[in-house]
């Protein structure tokens, strides 16, 4: 059977709008501000530019040059990239299962939370909760639509397995079309319109007016200085390090396996050095700019200087579909208003999940042959079926079980893995010729000390400080409710399954080639 010809970008600003909509997520406009204002506020800005210069940047080069590399030899996953790598190593292969399994894990949780973002557009447009002023009465609709209680809105999980089911096939759509005919040509025109969206509430807040004359310093100016001015004591808090660095990773999708694979349709002479400082640079003024203006600044008008404490530890969940409906709710046009937050949302979160669905789909392309579109409808299968846990047993923590090894863990693991390969075997000066192949931009040699050192240093004090905090109560559940074990132990079962049966098309895949007479595939 003659080789598939590979996919590939059909220009420079194409590979850099889908890498930014991968990055941009609804963790810049939610989990942002969220960990901003809680973790010291002005303060955390320090550990997240010191995390971002000495680990997003130099991770954000290394999958760009990692996955540009593996696919000139045909690979568009972490498993043949890393094989080609270190040759010699037999068992290196299975690590880089971890960015097949990754986006996949997080992909049956997070198509499902941004599926509550489109229903929440229609719910604006429709005036469905627009009489609802309160937190509490707006926390009851949000219950009754995950299907949590039946109440006087929702009496059953319908409606959001209805939205579920179109946001899923709206993936599945973008993902089928391939990567110039349908990822590139969707994330040129949803970030344009995401920054849109962004740029009307960003004006929509900065022009607010304290609506309780007797607080006259309820107003956004003390909103941004709630938000920014500093607690220095907050940085001798390893928490609030590990805290920003986390968020670096969540933000940039790096550690993810994702950019692997989208470099990979790169040419051996596309640039790779400016392309992902764009990319990465976008992210940043979608996060730090937009995401940090919004919410936090408009709460603490609404709500003023104590509430708003509670408000921003009060979860990603409640800020996006209780805290911003609800001061909404208070201002003119407010329909028109909350499409666009909830666009916004539903835009960030596509852009990202259509990401999460490639490395599978180039897995299967990749390795095994596979068509295009067979390779499509054999993950929106075998995806779909396993996204069903998360919908249904949501109250019982499966969503958070999810994302804790899915979006956390192992994208930690998965980098500490590929610096080292890239630093350590692949070796710093071959490295560092391939990342300038091509280059619009000369990395300054600085850089060649922190990525060989620095951040791998970094990645395993990050580890380490898991595993010294962490690792018991975890690993044991001492945090979990009694009647939440089962499902939390079957969630870890099903993991363990999922990687097992990648790692035996690994295995399957490898003794394939082996058996292939040369000039066949």
């Amino acid at each position: 059977m003659a080789k598939l010809i590979r996919d590939s970008w059909t220009s420079r600003l194409g590979i850099i709008m889908a890498v930014a909509g991968s990055a941009v997520g609804l963790g810049n406009f939610l989990r942002f501000p969220a960990k901003a204002a809680a973790n010291g506020g002005g303060a955390f800005i320090i550990p997240y530019l010191v995390s971002f210069f000495l680990l997003g940047i130099p991770l954000m080069w290394i999958e760009w040059t990692l996955g540009r590399y593996g696919g000139g030899y045909g690979h568009g996953t972490a498993p043949g990239i890393f094989h080609n790598i270190w040759r010699k190593n037999r068992f290196i292969k299975y690590f880089g299962i971890i960015g097949i399994f990754g986006p996949l894990v997080i992909f049956i949780y997070y198509t499902y939370i941004e599926s509550w973002t489109l229903a929440y557009s229609f719910f604006s447009l429709a005036g469905k909760y627009k009489g609802i002023t309160d937190q509490l009465g707006l926390k009851t609709f949000l219950s009754g639509f995950q299907g949590l209680e039946k109440n006087q809105y929702f009496n059953s999980l319908g409606p959001a397995y209805l939205f579920f089911l179109i946001a899923f096939l709206l993936n599945i759509v973008v993902v089928y079309y391939g990567i110039k005919g349908g990822i590139e040509r969707f994330c040129k025109i949803a970030l344009p319109l995401l920054f849109v969206f962004a740029g009307v509430l960003l004006i929509r807040v900065l022009t607010l007016q304290n609506p309780n004359p007797g607080q006259p310093d309820w107003n956004v100016n003390n909103g941004f200085g709630f938000l920014w001015n500093p607690d220095f004591s907050a940085l001798k808090s390893a928490k609030v390090w590990l805290e920003a660095s986390g968020q670096i990773f969540f933000t940039l999708s790096v550690g993810i396996g994702v950019i692997l694979t989208y470099a990979s349709y790169l040419s051996k002479g596309d640039d790779v050095t400016l392309s992902g400082l764009t990319a990465a640079s976008l992210n940043e003024v979608a996060e730090v700019i937009l995401g940090a203006s919004i919410i936090i600044p408009a709460a603490f008008v609404f709500f003023g200087p104590v509430e708003i404490e509670s408000i921003a530890k009060s979860g990603v969940f409640n800020l996006g579909f209780v805290t911003m409906p609800s001061i909404l709710n208070h201002l003119p046009l407010a329909e028109v208003l909350g499409f666009c937050w909830f666009g916004l949302l539903f835009l960030a979160g596509i852009t990202s999940s259509v990401s999460l669905a490639q490395p599978a789909v180039a897995f299967m392309e990749d390795e095994f042959n596979i068509s295009r579109k067979k390779a499509v409808i054999i993950f929106g299968i075998v995806s779909f079926i396993l996204c069903q846990p998360a919908i249904f047993f949501l109250k019982n923590g499966v969503v958070d079980e999810l994302d804790f090894w899915g979006g956390t863990f192992f994208l930690v693991v998965f980098a500490t893995v590929e610096t080292f390969l890239f630093g350590w075997i692949f070796g710093i000066d071959k490295s560092w010729e391939e990342i300038h192949h091509g280059s619009d931009l000369k990395i300054p040699k600085i850089y060649k000390f922190i990525i060989k050192y620095v951040t791998p240093l970094f990645l395993f004090f990050i580890l380490g400080m898991w595993f010294w905090q962490e690792w018991m109560p975890i690993i044991f559940m001492k945090n979990v409710a009694p009647e939440n074990m089962a499902y939390i132990l079957a969630t870890r079962i099903g993991l363990i399954l999922i990687f097992a049966v990648l790692a035996v098309l690994v295995k399957i895949a490898w003794k394939r080639k082996k058996e292939t007479p040369k000039g066949q595939v």
